[in-house]
């Protein structure tokens, strides 16, 4: 402070926080090309929360790539994030030509983490489907960047019959629609033939000419790898297999001591009035 009077930043703390920055980050190139491209707070952040190196620095690849703030950033690490992308049960190396199959890899995470919805780990698909869509803007940073609501319970008709997917959305950076089914139990192989019906219909209908295929996830509240593996084998459409996660429950002693959602409603609204 004596020496660069008219600079500020150099509290005893920020001071701990740059001897750990050039500890942790000896090579120089690393600091240009990664770690000094994101705000200073950042790296502050990545420094208390993610102790292997490796990691620390796809979180800040991931933040100059996709500009997260630095409550995104903290989001993203306590949903381990860096652990559960690319890592859903997939067809795409068969399906996809080798740079496609790759992006579509990065795109799918598992489990997907839905701990923003208020629903019970026994709910039915209908119900997390309007949990989600009423969670939207929370529901499209757990899918990640460059996904486009297009619509739930989207129609289309075939053969004057009617039929509706459950979501639908647009990738920005794969140019191509994805089908998401639901499914709150766990995975079965027929479900992966419903799902390739929706996404023919979606190709023929819906696909300009300058759009990839669709691409098909399936959420399932469990699945084995290994029968996913099996049925995707003989799947002729890129399709991804992968779990999702709600709340946690309580633990029964904790949830007898709480009052009923019907009596909070009810509290509150005497609280209102």
């Amino acid at each position: 402070m004596r020496e660069f009077p008219e600079m500020k930043g150099f509290s005893r703390s920020n001071l701990m926080y740059m001897r750990a920055f050039a500890e942790a980050y000896p090579d120089e190139q690393i600091v240009q090309q990664v770690a000094g491209q994101i705000p200073w707070f950042h790296n502050c952040t990545l420094l208390d929360k993610v102790k292997d190196k490796e990691e620390r620095i796809w979180y800040s690849r991931k933040t100059v790539e996709h500009g997260w703030s630095r409550a995104v950033l903290v989001h993203q690490i306590e949903l381990d994030l860096y652990n559960r992308q690319g890592k859903a049960t997939h067809n795409f190396n068969k399906t996809l030509p080798a740079p496609q199959s790759e992006l579509a890899r990065q795109v799918l995470k598992d489990p997907y983490v839905f701990d923003f919805l208020s629903v019970g780990q026994e709910a039915e698909e209908r119900d997390i489907e309007a949990a989600l869509i009423e969670h939207i803007r929370k529901f499209l940073l757990e899918l990640g960047v460059g996904f486009a609501f297009v619509g739930n319970q989207y129609h289309v008709e075939v053969g004057d019959e009617d039929f509706y997917i459950d979501l639908l959305f647009y990738h920005l950076k794969l140019r191509r629609y994805i089908v998401i089914e639901l499914k709150a139990g766990k995975f079965k192989p027929e479900y992966l033939g419903k799902m390739g019906f929706y996404m023919v219909a979606v190709d023929r209908q819906l696909k300009h000419v300058d759009d990839l295929p669709t691409i098909g996830i399936l959420l399932c509240k469990e699945h084995n790898k290994t029968v996913a593996e099996y049925a995707l084998q003989v799947a002729e459409k890129p399709m991804g297999v992968a779990s999702y996660r709600l709340s946690s429950k309580l633990p029964a002693a904790l949830k007898k001591c709480l009052p009923a959602p019907e009596l909070l409603a009810e509290e509150m609204d005497k609280q209102r009035g």
